[in-house]
């Protein structure tokens, strides 16, 4: 193992130490937000350390086999080798699990999804194809204990749907479910077709993640400046003789606000915040719709036919996946749900370009 991967094992270590110890602070138990967040870290870390230490008394083991080598007698010797074989095994599956631990983390993969699937070029044929996959995640999701809910769908004229918008309510569902976004094609004859002539539609999937809503934004005091003024308006001899109006000018988005309808300063200035507040929570929530928008774009392209990540072939009952050349004969069990077949291959593709992007 690289010198620099066990620099990385060693500081994650003395961080899960220092976490243990937070989480046993009364002061950290009484502040119940950060006492959750340190919580989540510890446990994505206790894994890591867990096969780290075992990773420890596996070179342990090496040196005492290679001891029992050195041996003069020929069954110690024999033992020895046989040992060895055994520990080098263990060993690189314990490497392998320890790099696997120190990939970068998608902040995303915890999280319930919003699936959108939205027939494609195929008229009637891939509305009724729509429907097949939104059955098919439905039934995914129901085998992993995840709540399933319909937030908005257009129906097509002879079954299923030419959209379909839903909620995927579970721990890890964004993780499992990330790679389905894009063109799914299908090729069947449709029960229309009298020739039996095979008929190609497409429909786009996206997943999106559930991001939490945004309530509220932080402003920090050095990003503000702070101007008091005379009040030209109306409100008497009083607010004419006093710097009592405020203007408050957001530095890093350049919005400006102000106050001067009070007479007290402090009353403008409050007055003053919250309508900044309001107006950067706005730009906030503008600027989330329009990467969510873009993000959707991104993930389904434009549903042609020539545009596809996945192949549902109904007369050889084979599914291809062309993003990593797998095929598998086994159409009618991955339409009813079992999808690991091909997600898990992905998600190993994925992670195997991670490991090499680590050198």
């Amino acid at each position: 193992m690289r010198s620099t991967l066990r620099e990385n094992l060693d500081r994650l270590r003395e961080r899960f130490e220092e976490l243990g110890a937070l989480l046993a602070d009364p002061d950290t138990i009484g502040d119940q937000p950060r006492f959750r967040e340190l919580s989540r870290e510890y446990a994505r870390l206790d894994p890591l350390v867990r096969d780290y230490a075992a990773w420890e008394r596996v070179l342990a083991d090496r040196q005492a086999a290679g001891e029992m080598i050195a041996d003069t007698d020929p069954a110690v010797r024999a033992l020895g080798e046989e040992e060895l074989g055994q520990i080098d095994a263990r060993r690189a599956q314990l490497e392998t699990a320890l790099q696997n631990h120190l990939l970068p983390r998608d902040p995303h993969d915890e999280r319930s999804i919003f699936l959108e699937i939205r027939a494609g070029t195929g008229g009637d044929e891939a509305a009724l194809f729509a429907g097949d996959l939104f059955r098919m995640y439905a039934r995914y999701a129901e085998m992993h204990g995840w709540d399933v809910e319909i937030l908005s769908s257009s129906e097509g004229e002879h079954g299923g749907y030419r959209e379909v918008i839903s909620r995927i309510a579970g721990r890890g569902a964004f993780s499992k479910l990330k790679f389905e976004s894009g063109a799914h094609r299908v090729q069947r004859v449709p029960e229309t077709e009298s020739q039996g002539r095979i008929h190609t539609s497409t429909c786009t999937v996206a997943v999106l993640p559930e991001v939490e809503a945004i309530d509220d934004v932080a402003v920090d005091s050095a990003d503000l400046r702070i101007d008091t003024y005379r009040s030209s308006g109306a409100g008497g001899q009083h607010v004419n003789k006093t710097d009592s109006a405020v203007r408050i000018t957001h530095l890093p988005s350049g919005i400006v606000v102000e106050c001067q309808e009070e007479r007290s300063q402090h009353k403008n200035r409050a007055r003053a915040m919250s309508l900044l507040h309001a107006r950067l929570l706005d730009q906030a929530q503008r600027r989330q719709q329009r990467e969510q928008a873009a993000q959707r774009k991104l993930l389904v392209g434009s549903g042609d036919r020539s545009e596809r990540i996945r192949t549902y072939n109904f007369p050889q009952g084979r599914v291809t996946d062309h993003r990593i050349g797998l095929t598998l004969y086994k159409l009618d069990e991955i339409l009813a749900g079992q999808l690991d077949a091909v997600l898990a291959p992905l998600a190993r593709e994925h992670q195997a370009e991670q490991l090499a992007s680590l050198g």
